[in-house]
């Protein structure tokens, strides 16, 4: 009771009363939430994220772009709990998509240029005061806010210059430095040849207040942020965006940086990222959405369905990424009724909160459940576990670590593996349907190459992962119908098993 009388309260205030009131309710947080293990930080191997104390963070992502200018409290409430509730532990926002930028409240993020001297108005809930109640609500929930800082087309427009994106960065850094679930972004959809004194001038002003949270860089579609941030030294991993163009639509791009006919093909990105030295962790922060037109800008073109949305996350973790980053047309610009788009139908057609409960949104939990139910470091990518191999959508991809290895099959198609690729004489194999997470013991295999052929249960795409493992190891059970994270990521190996 005491808990709804609090929501009522936080709701009865909304644009009244400023924003410290809220500071002064309980907010329940803390208590089992993933910075309790102590700060984010690159693993000793280079290639993953991890906490202080040792525990790996699979970086399960979710796009909420226009977060903060267009929900209102208690909007942003639901949808971070549903994040929550989905599996989401990063949402990745636009701080700010204009200069001024404005919220739902009708207030501006820039009230004296970049001079935020004086941005704490007494009895204004303002521009600033609505993000900090939003990456309160997301502390909440135990998921981090990747925090871009400006979109990069304002960038490249000349509304932010060296000296001011000093002032904006310090005042950034001063602002959520304490915050324990930070996450900063460079650039936003734009090419690091473009201003790139900006945005160093941004990043080096934020890493030298703010010490404890990670850096990246948000580049234009089909690009990755080696390209131009290899060796700067506030960049802590790296992100790619794969877009959201399918096989053979290049569109006129002539200066397009990929192959044609590869423009689905997501996991080339890890391996073309790792070539840039040293060494970081990667992502795909931007791959296709669910429900968007492919290419975007034509409304009659066909829509990425679910099955797509998993094929892009499968094919880039399993490729050696950190993590994912999912996104949903509608969620991504937090359409509802009023709001335009410009990438197909407009916020009366589906809503934002639809989108939540597209299957997409719902399914990539099982993606973060089934690595994080393995020793996590020790995993690689390895397509020498594949036989007679495709190509595009026929193409398996593959990963193991010592004694596991894990196969993503898109069409169902036979599979020829090598089973001695991890330790082991026999094999206890498995299939888990990517879209519900489901398991089916398949029975136990002498280790040798062997040809698998997964029989679907109905009509449609029914991708999935055949899953291997040394007979010995109990990661997995028999009888067990579902993925599950079981935690034994975070589990020291014994050497002498």
């Amino acid at each position: 009771m005491r808990r709804e009388m609090i929501k009522w309260v936080q709701r009865l205030v909304i644009g009244i009363l400023p924003f410290y009131l809220f500071t002064f309710l309980p907010l329940n947080v803390l208590a089992g939430k993933p910075w309790e293990n102590g700060l984010l930080r690159v693993s000793d191997n280079q290639r993953y994220l991890q906490f202080e104390n040792g525990q790996p963070f699979f970086w399960q992502g979710e796009t909420g772009w226009l977060l903060p200018e267009r929900l209102d409290r208690a909007e942003a409430e639901w949808y971070l709990q549903r994040c929550r509730e989905a599996g989401y532990n990063v949402v990745q926002i636009q701080v700010i998509d204009g200069v001024p930028a404005y919220n739902i409240y009708g207030q501006p993020s820039n009230i004296d240029g970049w001079n935020f001297a004086h941005i704490n108005q007494k009895g204004v809930y303002g521009y600033w005061d609505h993000l900090d109640y939003i990456i309160n609500l997301a502390q909440q929930n135990g998921i981090y806010i990747g925090m871009v800082c400006i979109w990069g087309g304002l960038v490249k427009d000349g509304k932010l210059s060296v000296e001011e994106a000093k002032q904006y960065g310090a005042f950034l850094a001063n602002r959520y430095k304490d915050k324990p679930n930070i996450i900063w972004f460079m650039g936003g959809d734009i090419q690091g040849d473009i201003k790139p004194e900006v945005w160093n001038a941004l990043a080096t002003t934020i890493k030298s207040i703010d010490k404890k949270h990670l850096m990246t860089y948000h580049p234009r579609g089909r690009y990755t942020s080696a390209k131009w941030w290899a060796k700067a030294p506030w960049l802590d991993f790296h992100t790619f965006q794969s877009g959201h163009r399918k096989y053979g639509q290049r569109m006129g791009n002539a200066d397009y940086p990929i192959p044609d006919n590869t423009e689905e093909d997501n996991w080339m990105y890890v391996d073309s990222t790792w070539a840039y030295k040293p060494i970081k962790p990667v992502l795909d922060a931007e791959p296709s959405y669910e429900d968007i037109p492919m290419g975007l800008h034509d409304k009659n073109e066909a829509r990425w369905q679910a099955w797509d949305v998993r094929r892009y996350a499968y094919w880039s973790v399993f490729a050696g990424s950190c993590g994912h980053t999912y996104g949903h047309n509608a969620i991504m610009q937090m359409l509802k009724p009023g709001y335009p788009t410009s990438y197909g139908d407009a916020g009366d057609v589906k809503t934002w909160y639809q989108g939540l409960n597209d299957p997409g949104f719902n399914q990539m939990k099982y993606l973060k459940q089934l690595i994080l139910s393995f020793p996590y470091f020790e995993r690689v990518p390895d397509q020498s576990i594949i036989q007679e191999n495709g190509t595009q959508y026929d193409r398996l991809i593959a990963t193991r670590g010592n004694d596991y290895l894990l196969v993503y099959n898109y069409t169902s198609r036979i599979m020829k593996l090598d089973l001695t690729k991890i330790s082991g004489d026999k094999k206890k194999v498995w299939w888990m349907n990517a879209g519900t997470g489901a398991l089916r013991y398949l029975g136990e295999f002498d280790s040798k190459v062997l040809t698998f052929r997964i029989h679907k249960e109905g009509s449609g795409i029914e991708d999935g992962v055949l899953i291997a493992i040394d007979a010995t190891k109990d990661y997995l059970q028999k009888d067990q119908t579902q993925v599950s994270d079981m935690s034994l990521s975070g589990k020291a190996r014994d050497l002498n098993e």
